[in-house]
């Protein structure tokens, strides 16, 4: 019996020290910290456009300049003596030369134009005249203010001085009895020149003298003013001797390319005048608008930038009513 205590005793013991024994603690993997995020790689911002080789352009412009239409007043300029290349805005006095022909009864808007090969092979922007046929003047002058058709201004100007050289010496004798100081005209149309000729060469205030000009002519508002219209139009047999088409030509459908003539960006009172670009000239743009019998002329010549030269134009316009108004 005591023995049997004894051995109860040392079992009750053993069990005591196996429960009082510690555990050793379950060591717990160090939390981890999340990875910092990525930054992600900066788009490098777009490089500004580089202007064209042999552009002589500026930004925001070359020159300059706002006048009053009626006085001849000066109500803005910056660097407007400084010249550049017009393009196709000295296919204004290419229309002037042309009104002071019409208005003078040499020249009548019915009078069919034989289009000659060089005519239709002129280039840049144009109606594709062919040589086959003969275009009314009328449809020719439209062509040269809504398309700045280059081929409808040798046309032009073949058919009234026999070859575009002598055209060219009427522009320059109109400019400098204008007193246009710093202007030479060297074509009809403003392309770049070729071979073993000569840039057009303007300057703001000259291209704004040319335009108060123009302003004494209201008829050219009609084609200055016109945003669209149809070439090759269908045949008015009422209207005289009807033009000779080519065979199968379809009319086109002409848009100005002056933006202030057209939505969205359309301007209250503006009727005129022209744009021109070359990669050597820049974009340029003469821009009249008359509101309350006053009217105002904005010139910009020689913009980098298409945006610019339009967001200085309109700038340009604006403040001038302001101060007038």
């Amino acid at each position: 019996m005591d023995e049997l205590m004894r051995k109860l005793l040392c079992l009750i013991a053993v069990i005591s020290c196996v429960t009082t024994i510690d555990l050793p603690a379950q060591t717990k993997a160090p939390a981890q910290k999340p990875a910092p995020a990525k930054t992600p790689a900066k788009t490098p911002a777009p490089a500004a456009p580089q202007k064209p080789k042999g552009s002589i352009s500026k930004n925001p412009y070359i020159g300059a300049i706002v006048l009053d239409a009626d006085t001849g007043k000066v109500l803005f300029e910056d660097k407007a003596d400084v010249p550049g290349y017009p393009a196709s805005t000295l296919k204004l006095m290419t229309l002037l030369v042309l009104q002071e022909k019409i208005d003078a009864g040499e020249l009548k808007l019915t009078d069919l134009v034989s289009v000659s090969k060089k005519a239709s092979t002129t280039g840049g922007s144009q109606v594709w005249l062919d040589a086959r046929e003969k275009i009314k003047v009328e449809d020719l002058l439209y062509a040269l203010m809504i398309q700045s058709a280059n081929d409808a201004a040798v046309a032009l100007a073949e058919h009234v001085a026999v070859s575009t050289e002598a055209f060219v010496a009427l522009m320059n004798a109109k400019a400098a009895k204008l007193g246009m100081e710093n202007t030479r005209f060297a074509s009809v149309h403003g392309l770049p020149p070729g071979a073993d000729q000569k840039h057009d060469v303007s300057t703001a205030r000259d291209l704004g003298t040319l335009c108060r000009e123009l302003c004494k002519h209201p008829d050219l508002f009609t084609y200055t003013s016109t945003p669209s219209r149809q070439f090759r139009a269908p045949i008015e047999t009422a209207t005289g001797e009807p033009p000779v088409y080519v065979p199968n030509a379809k009319p086109i459908d002409m848009l100005t390319h002056n933006p202030f003539l057209k939505p969205p960006h359309k301007i209250e009172g503006c009727d005129g005048f022209k744009t021109g670009y070359t990669v050597s000239a820049g974009y340029s743009i003469a821009v009249t608008c008359k509101r309350n019998n006053r009217r105002l002329i904005v010139v910009v010549l020689g913009s980098e930038n298409r945006l610019t030269r339009d967001a200085k134009a309109k700038e340009l316009l604006s403040k001038a009513w302001a101060e007038l108004n």
